[in-house]
């Protein structure tokens, strides 16, 4: 299971740590990726998904998990969230 979130993209940079003296030791910086399940208003389901913190937030002030996937771009998200979005925008037609 690979450190990227599946929303955004977000994933591990690599950089360094600086010490008071100057020297540079190399380091991961981590996202912080939390297990959520969200709720899909257009399914009727629940999806459990791995996300960003900092995702979590998005998705909430856009509207929920529906709203921002019609709003997100397919090259950030993962395979199995592209699939679901596809979904929801073919449900959100049929009942339009």
């Amino acid at each position: 299971m690979s450190r990227r979130c599946e929303l955004t993209g977000k994933a591990v940079l690599v950089g360094h740590k600086v010490s008071h003296s100057n020297r540079k030791t190399k380091t991961r910086f981590l996202p912080n990726l939390c297990n959520v399940t969200l709720i899909s208003d257009a399914l009727g389901r629940s999806v459990r998904l791995r996300v960003a913190a900092a995702s979590l937030r998005s998705v909430e002030h856009v509207g929920g998990l529906d709203a921002f996937l019609v709003k997100s771009k397919d090259e950030a998200l993962s395979p199995n969230v592209r699939a679901l979005k596809r979904e929801i925008v073919k449900k959100q037609a049929a009942s339009a």
